[in-house]
């Protein structure tokens, strides 16, 4: 098998690999809520991060490459800003149905 097939082929297997463990994640992160408000949450933090990486993906194809290194500044600065928020709201919401 020459090179280029070999890394097709991982290319290819990566990108499964990577959209499944990420669909599982998301599953698991919506199955594991404990109330409406929570799963409510959960399902549209999800659909708004799998909207941003997908668009951060696509962009990493389309773009030309002197562009594609201005990508990760906002990437890299958003998606761990947006977690820890989703993280706090969903601590937040946790803490109301216990309390109240």
């Amino acid at each position: 098998m020459d090179p280029a097939t070999i890394g097709l082929i991982g290319g290819i297997g990566g990108t499964v690999i990577g959209f499944m463990g990420g669909a599982i994640g998301t599953w698991f992160s919506i199955k594991n809520t404990n109330g409406p408000r929570e799963k409510s949450l959960m399902i549209q933090m999800s659909v708004i991060l799998w909207t941003i990486i997908l668009t951060f993906i696509a962009l990493m194809f389309l773009l030309p490459v002197s562009y594609k290194h201005l990508l990760w500044i906002p990437y890299g600065i958003g998606l761990p800003v947006a977690i820890r928020y989703c993280n706090r709201k969903q601590q937040e919401i946790r803490e109301s149905e216990v309390s109240g």
